[in-house]
């Protein structure tokens, strides 16, 4: 039985299986990236972005924390969600938004 090997797109869609070969030639000619497993084995292939940059990246992206350690009043340290308002400060546009999401059109 011949070995397949998985390809993915760029954006991390199923295409289905390649032979061994198939991809080896894919990854020479350079129409798709290899994906080696941890002891060096080629363990998937994904084809590039549209402007020809690399489907993997390298870091992840930047965004919104919402989650940080908080210092307890006994010491310890825990995580906890981000706060999004001192009080009662966000409740009336809280009730707001959910008493429109409720109102009859």
């Amino acid at each position: 039985m011949q070995q397949q090997i998985p390809m993915y797109a760029a954006d991390g869609r199923s295409l289905g299986f390649r032979s061994l070969e198939s991809a080896r030639r894919l990854i020479a000619n350079g129409y798709v990236e290899a994906v080696y497993g941890r002891k060096g084995h080629l363990k998937a292939v994904q084809t590039k972005q549209e402007d020809g940059a690399s489907a993997i990246t390298t870091q992840v992206r930047a965004g919104t924390r919402y989650s940080f350690r908080e210092q307890l009043d006994n010491g310890t340290v825990a995580w906890a969600l981000k706060r999004l308002g001192k009080g009662d400060e966000l409740r009336p546009i809280f009730c707001a938004v959910v008493t429109d999401c409720m109102a009859k059109p």
